[in-house]
């Protein structure tokens, strides 16, 4: 019984002590270097995952790492959206700007509807005095921004120039056709321009503004003083450019943009309701004493021996830049006298300097308008 008992139990215990020194081995083991074996199960099971496709922890320590590296990853906020730009009222506006202007910001603009740009019209007549004008004046015609008063305006642009820009309305005018002076559709046609103008300005852009019946013959930037904050046609000129007495037309006109000038635009567009029924060129007129004051403001007045109009011709073609088919009513009027203007004027560039210089070619006078 003694020796059968000593044989049974003596496996047992044998048992027990190897599992006992086995546990023993295994945490002297870990605690020897536990970081070392956590990154090197994490190495295992990483290469092990690669091999065969399934990513497995080796163990609870594999498994918290993995933990941590995800609620890592969760915690970084996602981008925030780019915020979303409501389109601009004035559409493409600032594009056409930006691909017209001058490195200074300046822009040359003129404004037609559709009967100015049939075959023969206003805007074939104005294209054609850059074209045969002296002084490489046409190379001006890269800084021209056309804005088209109606769809068919838009298009007859876009098929013989770059920069167009179709101005958009809701006044319910239909500009298609030819505003009659002083109309209820002129005035809103006028001061709508007037509008747009200081639009220009508020997004920083210097201007000129040409009415398109007004011929280029020379580059007429060389006119205008560095400081005029304003510089405007003249239907009459007395003499001296900055005399307040002299009587402006707004179909030529030079804006720098400013503080001060935008403040005189929105005094200007409140002269409209000030001095109810005028046109803006009149409006301008009444206002320009006490906002140039109030403003400091400095308007030049332009000569009109270089800036010319049908009101008081310049007689000098040696010297003149511009002509305007201004105190004229009436598409057919202009059409008629512009013509006569444009072939004088192609008569002189092929005269000879001697012939020039002594004045032979004057215009043809009288015309329908021009006097």
């Amino acid at each position: 019984m003694k020796g059968g008992d000593g044989s049974s139990i003596s496996p047992l215990v044998s048992f027990v002590l190897g599992a006992a020194m086995a546990t023993v081995c295994v945490l002297f083991f870990m605690s020897a270097s536990p970081t070392r074996r956590l990154a090197d199960i994490s190495a295992f099971s990483i290469r092990n995952a690669t091999t065969t496709g399934d990513l497995l922890a080796s163990d609870d320590a594999g498994l918290a790492d993995a933990n941590l590296t995800a609620a890592n990853l969760t915690a970084i906020p996602a981008p925030a959206p780019a915020p979303v730009q409501a389109p601009s009222a004035w559409g493409d506006l600032e594009e056409v700007l930006a691909r017209a202007a001058t490195k200074d910001r300046t822009v040359i603009m003129t404004q037609i509807n559709a009967a100015w740009t049939r075959p023969g019209s206003l805007l074939d007549l104005f294209f054609e005095s850059f074209r045969s004008g002296e002084g490489g004046v046409a190379r001006l015609l890269d800084h021209l921004v056309i804005v088209t008063m109606d769809p068919a305006a838009y298009e007859g642009c876009q098929a013989v120039h770059r920069h167009c820009y179709f101005l958009r309305t809701s006044n319910g005018v239909d500009y298609r056709s030819e505003k009659m002076f002083m109309s209820k559709d002129y005035l809103e046609m006028m001061w709508g321009r007037n509008r747009f103008q200081q639009t220009v300005l508020e997004l920083g852009y210097n201007f000129l503004f040409t009415d398109v019946d007004v011929m280029w013959f020379r580059d007429p930037f060389r006119h205008i003083s560095m400081a005029a904050d304003i510089a405007i046609s003249s239907d009459v000129y007395m003499g001296d450019p900055y005399s307040l007495r002299n009587f402006p037309n707004g179909g030529f006109l030079f804006v720098r943009s400013s503080a001060k000038t935008i403040d005189f635009y929105r005094a200007w567009q409140q002269g409209r309701w000030r001095f109810l029924g005028k046109h803006e060129q009149d409006v301008f007129n009444l206002i320009k004493h006490e906002m140039s004051a109030k403003l400091d403001l400095a308007i030049q007045f332009l000569d009109t021996t270089y800036i010319s109009g049908f009101c008081q011709l310049s007689k000098d073609l040696n010297k003149i830049c511009t002509l305007h088919a201004n105190c004229c009513v009436g598409l057919g009027a202009k059409l008629h006298d512009l013509r006569g203007v444009l072939d004088v004027w192609r008569n002189y560039t092929a005269g000879t300097p001697d012939e020039r210089r002594a004045g032979k070619f004057q215009w043809k006078l009288p015309g329908i308008c021009i006097h």
